[in-house]
């Protein structure tokens, strides 16, 4: 016989004998269980017996209720963690709305501007293009008014500039009344308007020869109020410079409005 077989005998009988030791334990303890004795029955009269009732309380008699026990205090309890959680959340959310609330009148704001920038450019461009066709407008009467007079010129048999009928040491007019003449070797053109005194000579600290053409604007009282360069043959930005200076100081006969007009500045070496 093996090893492991007497080991399973050993535990068989071993499981045997545990059994009938339990099965004796239970038997033993059900033999020997106490019986609880029954209680013998009341007697309880029915009827109209005057002692069936027992004890009861006169009619009206008060009985004492007890006193009721005071509340205990409800004590504050300490916030909890989905308390806090939840006030969290609840200023989170107020927080980002009111983020929100701002970004919407920020860009209300840019959307606003934007228009805004938009309408001034258009504006602005407006007045550009009004003001250009309007100086487009002069020049075209101005150099109508230069051929006319050319025209008239020829007929009587002047084809140069004139000089006006001023002596140019006075305050007297000089200058064509159609709104061209020269003086000082340089000219001018202006359109219905005369020149006040002689042209403005530009200073003589150049050392270039040539031409340059300059633009004017000029007020209804005759005083030009900018001038700009327009062309001609020198590009020296010095001497354009003393042309414009010499230019703005130009004075010409009143009118009933602004206008544009040239004047041209010959330079020859000193």
């Amino acid at each position: 016989m093996t090893k492991k077989q007497e080991r399973h005998i050993v535990a068989t009988v071993g499981t045997i004998i545990f059994l009938a030791l339990l099965f004796l334990l239970l038997w033993f303890v059900r033999l020997y269980a106490v019986v609880p004795e029954q209680e013998e029955g009341v007697e309880i009269a029915f009827g109209e017996v005057e002692d069936a009732g027992g004890y009861m309380a006169e009619e009206n008699e008060a009985v004492p209720l007890p006193a009721p026990e005071p509340a205990a205090p409800v004590q504050p309890s300490a916030p909890s963690d989905n308390d806090l959680m939840t006030q969290e959340d609840e200023e989170a959310l107020a927080l980002r709305k009111e983020q929100e609330k701002k970004e919407r009148e920020r860009k209300q704001a840019e959307a606003l501007e934007k228009q805004r920038q938009r309408e001034e450019q258009a504006r602005i461009e407006a007045e550009r293009k009004a003001r250009e066709a309007a100086e487009a407008a002069e020049r075209a009467k101005q150099a109508e008014a230069i051929a006319k007079a050319n025209q008239m010129g020829s007929l009587f048999g002047n084809t140069g500039n004139t000089s006006g009928s001023g002596d140019g040491q006075g305050s007297g007019q000089k200058g064509n009344p159609v709104g061209h003449g020269s003086s000082g070797g340089n000219s001018w053109s202006l359109s219905g308007r005369g020149i006040k005194g002689s042209l403005p000579q530009p200073s003589n600290t150049f050392n270039q020869e040539g031409r340059v053409i300059v633009e004017i604007r000029v007020n209804a009282a005759g005083n030009v109020i900018s001038a700009t360069h327009k062309g001609g043959t020198i590009s020296d930005k010095q001497t354009i410079q003393l042309a414009l200076d010499a230019a703005r100081k130009a004075k010409f006969t009143e009118g009933d409005h602004d206008q544009i007009g040239t004047i041209t500045y010959n330079f020859k070496f000193n």
